[in-house]
């Protein structure tokens, strides 16, 4: 078991290894980073400099952090993870960890973990995604919620874009969170078609929380 500093900075999350800061970010099939390899809880992975044209340079600049490198699920599924935003703790183990709460049961498509949620009495699929600042939601009816400004958010492969956001009450199991969501460009919002999903739950849900995420069990445990 190994207990690591997390930090929350500019509407990011951060995983603090040996000094540097690395995105932490369940939407992301693969890591890259500044060293060819890293170190967690004792287990060694070779990375990548950069994913689909997003250099650590790119990604700096994108979140506004001067960081690493992004931790993705080619790394973050080897290890049950407890994510305590109130106290600025990630614990992390290849040992199976337990959190007291509701078991959200997680599926996934290319890597990246999928549940399901209410919006306004109707059940949608969404990926969960820790390196979204917001969520989105891929509906005719997210103009018909409390309009909450407009965005500027990134995504690997597409780069900057903009998005008029609304404020949207979204039910995890017996949870209630009131969201800000966007509406991603037609290339992505076409890969949420393919996997069947109606959009993206950002890390808004780890705020003030304290979460376990499984994703050797499939499992998010609020």
């Amino acid at each position: 078991m190994t207990k690591l500093p997390l930090i929350f900075e500019d509407g990011h999350l951060f995983v603090e290894l040996e000094g540097n800061l690395w995105l932490f970010d369940t939407g992301a099939p693969e890591s890259f980073g500044e060293a060819d390899n890293l170190t967690i809880a004792g287990k060694q992975f070779n990375v990548d400099n950069s994913y689909m044209g997003l250099t650590v340079e790119k990604l700096s600049q994108f979140v506004g952090v001067q960081c690493f490198g992004l931790l993705g699920n080619d790394v973050l599924g080897h290890f049950d993870h407890i994510l305590d935003c109130t106290k600025g703790k990630l614990t992390v183990s290849t040992d199976e960890l337990s959190h007291i709460g509701q078991s959200i049961p997680l599926s996934e498509f290319m890597g990246i973990p999928i549940f399901t949620v209410r919006i306004a009495n109707c059940e949608y699929k969404m990926f969960l995604d820790t390196g979204a600042q917001i969520s989105y939601f891929q509906n005719d009816s997210l103009v018909d919620f409390p309009v909450a400004g407009s965005v500027t958010d990134f995504y690997p492969g597409v780069g900057q874009f903009q998005t008029d956001t609304h404020q949207v009450p979204v039910e995890l199991g017996d949870t209630t969170f009131r969201l800000r969501c966007g509406t991603l460009p037609s290339l992505l919002g076409a890969t949420l078609m393919m996997a069947d999903t109606q959009g993206i739950i950002g890390n808004q849900i780890l705020a003030n929380q304290v979460i376990g995420y499984f994703p050797r069990r499939s499992a998010l445990c609020l």
